[in-house]
């Protein structure tokens, strides 16, 4: 069983910063990805950033130059820097990983976090 749980969320003003962050716990062969997506009220939940084991990065067009990501393998965790947060940043958001849980199985994308709520006041 794999595990995120996910820290970092609160209450902001406009052009603050927050940092979010997600642990992976349990029995697993290997993470090759790791992300935020974010689902704010009546709207679809979307991709806010990813990385890959390798440290490849892939950002929101809306997140660009403001928010980083970055992961620590050997400790298994993802963060999110947000900076310069904006009221259309608030949201809940989810930590997602894509997961082998054994050298034989393919990686599987379905594992999130329980969410963390990010409200930034105008």
């Amino acid at each position: 069983q794999v595990r995120l749980v996910e820290s970092g969320g609160g209450l902001v003003e406009a052009g603050g910063s927050l940092r979010l962050s997600c642990a992976a716990s349990g029995r697993f062969f290997s993470i090759n990805a790791m992300g935020w997506y974010r689902q704010a009220p009546g709207k679809q939940r979307e991709l806010v950033a990813t990385i890959t084991s390798y440290g490849y990065t892939n950002y929101a067009d809306s997140v660009k130059g403001r928010f980083t990501i970055s992961r620590d393998n050997a400790k298994n965790t993802v963060l999110l820097q947000m900076d310069s947060l904006k009221p259309e940043d608030t949201a809940a958001y989810y930590c997602n990983a894509v997961v082998r849980t054994g050298w034989d199985t393919a990686p599987n994308g379905g594992y999130w976090g329980q969410g963390t709520q990010v409200t930034v006041s105008s």
